[in-house]
């Protein structure tokens, strides 16, 4: 697949309806770009034998928490998946097929892999975005369980959340319940893609991190601050004309934007280059 046709697919995913996303096969279209050679159907196809392999350990009428933690048994336990802590930073950690092969990975792409082997068992699962740290949780009219699958599937409970919430940003983030919400498919690809925006900034990579905001833009056209930042990378890569287009476009739609001021510095900037260049 080269990348010309993994942006295709993505495209075409990208604006279906939510109901019709395959979250699976989105997350490795993400990858695809990075490995043009990637292989989508034999990666799906090791999911579902994760799905195979796991289904027997399943005891028939089990609840949901011992059905939740067979499947952690499986995953961490055997399989070895686990959260890498020591290189969070690599751009591995955030492609499905490497978290695949590797069995390491962050927050949200070992969350993805937990979520789309549970949908295969017929597991109810959704996605949990909460700030700083991804998960996932099951919840029905009785219960509501969060699991982590960066720290080996530990269970969490919501006063387990709002500690971890409440540590990572040092009681600087007030916790409410929303936090804990369950995320649609869409916003999963887009953090996804923002995780991998943060890693290519620190890597000063303008090209690549062009590539992560366009297909940002292709889940939501309208986001301002996809647009802002696509025209800090067009001012990146001297393409002037289209950054100063951005700009302009990002503080239309966001006047008030806590960060205007320096915009407008950098607009004033684009337009002084734009004229020695005429």
């Amino acid at each position: 697949m080269t990348k010309e046709e993994a942006r295709r697919q993505f495209t075409e995913i990208a604006a279906r309806d939510e109901t019709e996303i395959a979250l699976d096969r989105a997350a490795l279209l993400i990858a695809a770009e990075e490995y043009p050679q990637l292989e989508i159907e034999r990666y799906l196809a090791q999911l579902d034998l994760f799905a195979d392999r796991a289904r027997p350990r399943q005891a028939p009428g089990a609840g949901p928490l011992a059905r939740i933690l067979s499947l952690n048994d499986y995953l961490f336990n055997e399989l070895g998946f686990s959260g890498n802590a020591e290189n969070y930073f690599d751009a591995r950690n955030s492609f499905l097929n490497d978290v695949i092969d590797r069995r390491t990975g962050i927050p949200i792409t070992l969350s993805v892999i937990y979520l789309e082997v549970a949908r295969r068992l017929s597991l109810p699962l959704a996605g949990v975005g909460m700030p700083g740290h991804f998960s996932g949780k099951y919840r029905d009219d009785e219960q509501e369980m969060f699991i982590d699958p960066f720290h080996g599937g530990r269970m969490l409970s919501e006063a387990d959340c709002q500690e971890m919430i409440e540590k990572m940003y040092d009681g600087a983030l007030a916790f409410h319940p929303s936090l804990l919400a369950a995320v649609t498919k869409k916003q999963i690809l887009t953090r996804m893609l923002q995780n991998l925006k943060v890693i290519y900034a620190r890597a000063s990579d303008h090209h690549k991190m062009l590539a992560v905001i366009e297909r940002a833009l292709l889940i939501h056209p309208e986001a301002p601050a996809e647009i802002r930042d696509r025209g800090l990378v067009y001012f990146g890569l001297e393409r002037y004309a289209l950054a100063l287009a951005d700009l302009e476009t990002y503080l239309r739609r966001s006047p008030q934007a806590d960060d205007a001021a320096l915009i407008k510095e950098r607009m004033a900037d684009l337009r002084q280059r734009l004229a020695q260049l005429n």
